[in-house]
């Protein structure tokens, strides 16, 4: 497993982050735990704001909170001047508890409900992303009827193929997402928003996938945009001030996975949209950015505790963990890949391989297919590396399990940021009817 941030192998041969020996952290808090690097992460923000803060321009860096929101997470965030993306009411609400300004929010989504839309108008949200025609006519009413003319941008899906997984790519013309370039429908959308005497239209905003390795998909991406401003001012005589280009920058997870460095991936997309406004004589708007994963995947490493171990000699040797699809459905969904380490034996040499298997009765519950590790044992610690993003995020009850606890490990301090779910935690909202309640049992 390749060390990143703060981690390091200690004297006693155990895993360290933060200056927190996992071994220690496994023993007071329990796994599965996930454990944020609160060097790494502070770093990558501040990385991230400073290369989009060259030349005196007021570029702004969105934090996309699905990668992962709590309340903790959203102060540091707020504390290393970051914006932030959010995509929901619930994601909004966290926000604004953890005390985030609501002009540095931008609210997204694909299917944002009334009541929603109006949460975020009363909240004061800096930026509203309109993704369809509902939410225009939908968000123009509101805005009418209270008085207001909040400012926004509408997505566009421009028929970009980024190479990452399919279930991750966004940007292409067959999407969900955003008014579609490619039949003439964000044309339609820009002449409604300018028509809407109570929206504010700022800009455009796209957002192509996730896990994009190669910077020359985000070139393509920011001259494509740009040459679709152009052709809106020769159409409308409507100049933007801001063009939102989304995230996507991938991380290392694998042997193989080659990032870009965030200041590398910034000077792209300035390069870029500077050199596609030349072209065109156009006033170069503000960039705005929305990395996730890249702020907060390599910050994040979750803590499990071998238990069942399964031998079938000449085919595979199974280890279980006390996890799983539960608390990081990414290998399920994506095959997506990983790299892990024995975090009580991290000194020692491999001696076999293996395949990490979660705990749900699910086939396809694996975490690692092939791990070349030091013998296991039951009750061993297993590190596995890059999880602060769509982990958590994404985390489930399936098979009524409990969520994991999340700890902040700083300068030899470990924070609990998210306590561990309990048994009560998951009937806490269910409801038996009385006359459900009220029968005895069934003798059989």
């Amino acid at each position: 497993m390749r060390l990143q941030g703060t981690m390091k192998i200690n004297n006693s041969g155990h895993l360290e982050i933060g200056g927190c020996d996992i071994v220690d952290l496994a023993r007071s808090y329990g796994t599965p735990l996930q454990v944020i690097d609160e060097d790494l992460l502070r770093r990558n923000c501040r990385e991230y704001r400073q290369a989009f803060s060259l030349a005196g321009q007021a570029d702004l860096v969105f934090y996309a909170s699905k990668a992962l929101l709590v309340k903790a997470i959203a102060s540091i965030i707020r504390e290393e001047g970051l914006c932030l993306d959010v995509v929901s009411g619930g994601e909004l609400f966290i926000a604004l508890q953890a005390g985030f300004p609501p002009q540095r929010i931008v609210f997204h989504g694909n299917n944002k409900s009334p009541s929603e839309m109006e949460f975020a108008l009363v909240s004061g949200v800096g930026r509203i992303v309109i993704d369809n025609y509902f939410e225009l006519e939908t968000l123009e009413r509101l805005a009418e009827a209270n008085g207001w003319r909040p400012p926004v941008l509408l997505r566009v899906a421009p028929g970009i193929e980024a190479h990452s997984h399919e279930y991750i790519r966004t940007g292409q013309t067959d999407s969900k997402f955003g008014f579609t370039l490619a039949n003439g429908d964000i044309f339609r959308a820009v002449q409604a928003a300018l028509n809407a005497a109570h929206l504010d239209l700022r800009g455009l905003h796209c957002h192509i996938g996730s896990q994009i390795l190669e910077l020359d998909a985000f070139r393509h991406t920011a001259a494509v945009m740009i040459e679709l401003l152009q052709s809106l001012r020769v159409r409308y005589g409507w100049t933007a001030a801001e063009l939102d280009l989304g995230g996507g920058l991938g991380v290392y997870y694998t042997t193989g996975d080659e990032p870009p460095a965030i200041a590398h991936y910034a000077a792209a997309v300035r390069e870029s949209v500077e050199q596609s406004c030349r072209k065109h004589d156009y006033p170069r708007p503000r960039i705005l950015v929305e990395p996730g994963r890249s702020v907060i995947s390599p910050p994040g490493t979750t803590i499990y505790t071998i238990g069942a171990i399964k031998d079938i000699p000449g085919i595979r040797k199974y280890v279980s963990v006390d996890g799983g699809m539960n608390d990081n459905p990414r290998p399920a969904l994506y095959q997506a890949q990983y790299e892990g380490l024995l975090a009580n034996k991290a000194g020692q040499p491999p001696q076999e391989v293996v395949a990490v298997s979660g705990r749900c009765c699910e086939s396809g519950d694996m975490l690692i297919w092939d791990l070349h590790t030091p013998l296991m044992t039951s009750g061993d610690l297993l590190a596995i590396s890059c999880t602060g993003a769509y982990t958590y995020s994404m985390s489930s009850n399936y098979n009524c399990l409990p969520r994991p606890a999340m700890v902040l490990a700083c300068d030899g301090h470990a924070d609990l940021i998210v306590g561990r779910e309990t048994y009560d935690d998951l009937v806490k909202h269910h409801q038996t009817p009385e006359r459900l309640a009220a029968k005895g049992a069934v003798h059989v």
